[in-house]
């Protein structure tokens, strides 16, 4: 039985975040599994309406879901975290019928009072190209979603079988490549080693966590990336009494 596979292309069309939104590059999917997309937009676009967008050109693209309207059609979902600035899309079981072109994008729109025409303007990032193909993905994760709390630690694996440099990135801000370094003040370690299933495996340690660490983060190998975000909570009272305990 040959395992389908989604690989997702991020590739840019213009600079990346030239028009005020930017996204991740490359991602590999699995057929029936689902990606959760991030798409962080500028301060200036807060009250605008986002939307997920497929086709070739983002001119005559087409909107499958958008802030303004119900927020979920069909497979794909959209949300937007207005304080952090960044929309999210969900696409659920995804199949071979779905291969395309898909685009972040932001609408403002205005009227000329004069001609009484209505203006469209589209802000976008980069494009992203499904397509599919046999074998496992060549960088994935098994949850997208890892949650911390302050003072702690999290680890994230990703699984990967293309080559190149390993790096882990915040969204929007620095990277970390090598075997350590910091992200806004917090350790990071990253190790690579081989599982039981003989799976070469990216490990990512951060340390001394931070409320302000949430985020969306992403580990790269290459020119494949697959996002993940990172929840920090507070300690609870339990915790905190452990931690005091244990030392």
């Amino acid at each position: 039985m040959t395992l389908k596979v989604f690989s997702v292309a991020v590739s840019a069309g213009t600079q990346a975040g030239a028009y005020g939104v930017s996204t991740v590059s490359k991602v590999s999917v699995k057929t029936g599994n689902y990606i959760t997309i991030p798409c962080r937009y500028d301060q200036r676009y807060i009250q605008y309406v986002k939307y997920w967008c497929q086709g070739d050109y983002w001119s005559s693209c087409s909107a499958l879901v958008r802030t303004d309207q119900p927020k979920i059609s069909g497979t794909v979902s959209i949300s937007d975290d207005v304080t952090r600035r960044i929309f999210s899309v969900n696409m659920t079981d995804l199949q071979p019928e779905d291969s395309g072109y898909y685009w972040c994008a932001v609408e403002t729109a205005g009227r000329d009072q004069s001609t009484y025409l209505f203006y469209l303007t589209f802000f976008f990032s980069e494009f992203l190209f499904f397509y599919l193909c046999s074998g496992t993905p060549e960088l994935y994760v098994e949850q997208q979603e890892v949650s911390g709390v302050e003072g702690g630690s999290v680890t994230v694996c990703c699984y990967y079988s293309n080559s190149g440099d390993m790096k882990w990135c915040r969204m929007g801000g620095d990277c970390v490549s090598g075997f350590s370094g910091t992200l806004n003040g917090t350790s990071v370690t990253l190790t690579r080693t081989s599982d039981a299933n003989n799976r070469t495996v990216f490990t990512v340690t951060m340390s001394g966590l931070k409320m302000e660490n949430t985020d969306w983060y992403w580990c790269r190998v290459g020119e494949l990336e697959m996002p993940v975000h990172i929840t920090v909570s507070q300690q609870t009272a339990t915790q905190r009494t452990s931690k005091m305990t244990s030392s």
